[in-house]
């Protein structure tokens, strides 16, 4: 039985799946996502990365108070998603409406990216970074999506499966950061995916 039934319904009840709206909002997201892209790629690059810079989630801003930044930073990336990453992104948050509906799969890429966001600016603020990082550029949507890939790991009906699932995704999240080359964008992933995780484990979701 899954941990995490997001459609807050029990397994074999009425009402599956197949009775909800096709996943618009995953698709008119990713389109947003990408259509900001292209209206910022013909800007000169010192243009363009002072509007993501003003839209991160980095240091300088959130000390600043300028908290729109967690909201806007979800809808910009620094170039136009690739097609490989896009049929992730879309197929991930498709697939997690479709059998979440909107409203819940919109409330865990929220958990993912608002928290994930914070947790990395409180660690930031914590350690003293160095001025490159506390104003690095910190815009998209991998935080989110790591958010709805641990709920999804552990909604999965097959105990077994949960675990090798979850051990799966973490050996990925946890990678990035044996390396030398590791930035504080790869501990946000980890973070998200641990939100995920933990809110699906406890049920977070299966209400309201």
């Amino acid at each position: 039985m899954p941990l995490f039934d997001l459609s807050g319904r029990r397994p074999g009840t009425a009402g599956s799946a197949s009775a909800r709206k096709p996943p618009w909002a995953a698709s008119a997201y990713v389109t947003a996502v990408q259509s900001g892209a292209y209206a910022l790629r013909p800007l000169p690059e010192p243009d363009r990365e002072a509007v993501l810079r003003a839209h991160s989630t980095n240091v300088d801003n959130l000390r600043a108070g300028r908290w729109h930044t967690l909201l806007t930073s979800a809808f910009l990336v620094d170039r136009p998603i690739d097609p490989a990453y896009g049929v992730i992104l879309l197929g991930v948050l498709g697939g997690a409406e479709a059998v979440w509906g909107s409203r819940r799969t919109a409330a865990v890429f929220a958990l993912g990216h608002l928290g994930a966001s914070l947790l990395v600016y409180g660690g930031l603020r914590a350690t003293d970074a160095a001025k490159e990082t506390t104003s690095a550029v910190d815009v998209g949507a991998s935080y989110g999506l790591n958010a709805v890939v641990g709920a999804a790991v552990v909604s999965l009906p097959n105990r077994t499966a949960r675990a090798v699932a979850a051990a799966g995704v973490l050996g990925l999240a946890v990678r990035p950061l044996m390396r030398k080359g590791r930035t504080f964008t790869d501990a946000g992933h980890l973070a998200a995916l641990l939100l995920g995780l933990g809110a699906g484990h406890r049920g977070a979701f299966t209400r309201g």
